[in-house]
């Protein structure tokens, strides 16, 4: 049987199951499994059963592995003496439902709306990687043994960091040896436009927090002569940008490594409007480091932006006070060649000389990891294209990703291996959003 009769015949198999299968993830999908919030320990947990057990019934083996917090899922199918082998990495936690007001449905009740399924984890990651899980179903149920040596780790901790990730690929080291990985936790470049990604950003998430007087104070007694914390934490983050939207942190931009000719010619191609992603977001006009391209500042650029700031009174009504504190969240979006540790610590101390001696300035760290670039030359990378074409009907073009996905580095560190990022849903697919979706 030749490679593209399998390939039918493993087609075949998912068109004459889909409605099974969508009942399938609909099931997961109605599983809360918000990693975030300790009372949906029980949720999470159930989730990881789910996976397993839906793993061994595709054909694989599957275990539930624990770690210090979420359990992740192991699985893999029979031994291919000889053949490449390919780690799928996936997650089945999910983000908080956020303003259940904006929902158009229950988050967690999973419905089909105009070829679209809207829940919580539909896109991110239950229904990507669900996808994969049914791919290898469908080959073993047709063609039967694999054409490779595969593998999933599927974690329960990927929206909170992946705090413990680290720990679980250490120590599953062996077992989790391939020769690369495969990541559907990203999206294609626009409908009808599919996409391989070659690039995510690293993160450096600090948060400041300027402390005044021991208590809240009269504005009307003490104001002019104490100095007041969210007075000066305005004044410290409007001094971390300049006013063409480059970042002010001494040796920020040392280690950036600009995208190639051919990048910049590719992204250049690509069907990308500034007055439509506008009207998408609801923004009056873009906004960025000048001498660069809305797509460049999105992909390869790296970026500072607060994402939320505290402190003063924030009731009903008014209250005339010079608090006591005010803090902010900030994040760091980082690209290839930044080392988030540098940058960590330039954040700290452009902080400190900003700040004058009239407060104090504490500072803590809640997420640091490196950006990541695939090489795009690779056997891998070539065969990753090959696939998406033939899947999809057209080549894929090449993008990179603003957001995170902090196992890369540590999959390249810890097994050698590089990562092949194919996702199937839409960039506007409300991931973290209301009414998140995947197209069925």
């Amino acid at each position: 049987m030749s490679v593209s009769d399998s390939i039918q015949q493993a087609i075949d198999y998912v068109n004459a199951n889909a409605g099974r299968f969508v009942d399938e993830l609909f099931d997961l999908l109605r599983i809360p499994s918000i990693s975030a919030q300790p009372d949906h320990a029980g949720d999470v947990r159930a989730a990881a059963t789910w996976v397993a057990n839906r793993c061994k019934a595709a054909g694989l083996t599957a275990e539930v592995v624990e770690t210090k917090g979420h359990p992740a899922v192991i699985a893999e199918g029979a031994q291919a003496p000889g053949r490449p082998t390919i780690l799928v990495y996936g997650h089945y936690d999910v983000q908080p439902e956020g303003e259940l007001a904006l929902w158009n449905t229950g988050p967690f009740e999973p419905v089909i709306d105009d070829g679209k399924i809207v829940c919580r984890g539909a896109a991110d990651d239950k229904g990507q990687a669900f996808c994969a899980i049914l791919a290898a179903e469908a080959w073993m149920k047709t063609v039967g043994s694999l054409p490779i040596n595969l593998k999933f780790c599927l974690e329960g901790e990927e929206e909170v960091g992946s705090k413990h990730l680290d720990e679980l690929i250490r120590a599953h080291r062996d077992r989790l040896a391939c020769d690369y990985v495969l990541i559907h936790d990203t999206a294609q470049f626009d409908e009808g436009v599919p996409a391989v990604t070659t690039a995510t950003r690293g993160l450096v998430y600090k948060e400041v927090i300027v402390r005044g007087p021991k208590k809240d104070l009269h504005s009307g007694s003490f104001g002019g002569c104490i100095a007041n914390p969210a007075n000066v934490l305005a004044r410290i983050i409007a001094a971390l940008h300049d006013d063409n939207g480059r970042i002010t942190i001494p040796g920020f931009y040392d280690d950036v490594v600009e995208m190639s000719a051919e990048e910049v010619e590719m992204m250049n191609s690509l069907p990308h409007s500034d007055a439509a992603l506008l009207a998408e977001l609801g923004s009056p006009r873009t906004w960025g480091e000048a001498g660069y391209s809305t797509l460049y500042r999105r992909w390869a650029r790296p970026t500072l932006d607060v994402n939320g700031i505290y402190g003063g009174y924030m009731k009903e009504g008014s209250s005339t006070i010079i608090p006591a504190f005010a803090g902010a969240k900030i994040s760091m979006r980082l690209v290839a060649n930044q080392r988030s540790e540098h940058i960590s610590r330039a954040f700290d101390e452009a902080i400190r000389a900003i700040a004058p001696d009239t407060v104090k300035v504490e500072i803590l760290d809640h997420a640091c990891c490196d950006a990541y670039l695939a090489d795009v030359t690779s056997a891998g990378m070539q065969a990753s294209r090959r696939a998406v074409e033939a899947g999809f009907g057209k080549a894929p073009v090449l993008i990179r990703e603003g957001g995170s996905l902090p196992i890369l580095p540590l999959l390249k560190d810890v097994l050698g291996a590089d990562s092949l990022m194919l996702g199937y849903c839409l960039p506007t697919a409300n991931i973290h959003s209301p009414n998140e979706f995947m197209h069925v």
